[in-house]
């Protein structure tokens, strides 16, 4: 303790511009944790949070009695392994693209081409969606309609969903990711790559041996970062792509939607408490155990 406060009078200044930050956290992130008692209650507007009577785990059990809870976090768990998977490549892929070109210009012209739709809204990517697929004027059925085939009414096929989510979210999120790979190779030593080309290893040869183990604590931070939110989907991508489509959510339904739409319909609050509490649980297991299986392998490159 006399180490802490010895740190405080030494760097004053820091600690002074530090507690704004602090007090957001504290009143944004753990005064509102208090209601995580909801998902133990029978939640009644006119008793409040407090005055509610508990109700155990009741409100757990009608999550996955339902048969919904194991529904949704399986869809939440292989859409976040998906979008992980191939978002992670292509940035990667893009990165080392976008460093090896040499024209300055052309360079410029790639990586704004490709940060681009990081400033599109899901509103406006689910308005492309649906003029895309729509069964009576999408640009799909148009085509097919116009070479003489058989319209096709996607939003009653839910197996192509997962691959057309997966196809929007890389095409969404593939610049804005790749500008930290960018910034890790820019951050390689030069005189190794100079080395390697002389010795005669070509471009392929430098980007395996050189780039991409230099790299490797910068993608295991990140992998590490994205795995602590695989149990968290895109609401806003989810909702906007496929919308209020009944026939779409046993294949699309993650555990923010279903949460948002139980709010809605039911009003369910100590159900949907239960559904989002279970949620952060599994987050926090997810991350710590593999944060722990990297920090076995190789301690320098775990978070804590």
């Amino acid at each position: 303790m006399k180490n802490f406060f010895n740190e405080v009078n030494k760097n004053k200044t820091l600690f002074v511009m530090l507690i704004p930050a602090v007090v957001i956290i504290i009143l944004t992130a753990y005064i509102p944790m208090s209601g995580l008692v909801l998902a133990f209650k029978n939640y009644r507007y006119d008793l409040g949070i407090f005055g509610s009577k508990w109700c155990g785990l009741d409100n757990f059990g009608y999550f996955f009695k339902s048969g919904t809870g194991w529904l949704v976090t399986r869809n939440t768990v292989v859409y976040n392994l998906m979008n992980l998977i191939t978002s992670q490549i292509l940035s990667l892929f893009v990165a080392i693209v976008i460093s090896e070109m040499t024209g300055r210009v052309f360079k410029k012209i790639i990586q704004s081409v490709t940060f681009l739709p990081y400033f599109i809204s899901w509103i406006i990517v689910g308005a492309f969606v649906y003029n895309i697929f729509n069964y009576e004027s999408g640009v799909l059925n148009s085509i097919i309609s116009a070479l003489g085939g058989e319209r096709v009414n996607v939003y009653q096929i839910p197996s192509v969903w997962k691959w057309i989510i997966m196809f929007f979210n890389s095409w969404k999120w593939v610049g804005y990711n790749s500008v930290i790979y960018i910034a890790a190779i820019l951050g390689v030593d030069a005189s190794c790559h100079e080395a390697a080309a002389i010795d005669g290893a070509n471009i392929f040869q430098r980007i395996y041996y050189i780039t991409l183990p230099s790299i490797k604590p910068t993608i295991i931070v990140i992998l590490l970062l994205q795995v602590g939110r695989i149990m968290r989907g895109d609401f806003q991508m989810f909702y906007q792509i496929v919308g209020n489509n009944g026939q779409l959510f046993n294949a699309t339904d993650v555990i923010d939607t279903y949460v948002f739409r139980s709010l809605i319909t039911s009003g369910d609050i100590g159900m949907t408490a239960a559904a989002t509490f279970y949620q952060s649980v599994l987050c926090f297991i997810i991350i710590t155990v593999v944060n722990s299986i990297v920090k076995k392998v190789d301690s320098d490159y775990a978070l804590f």
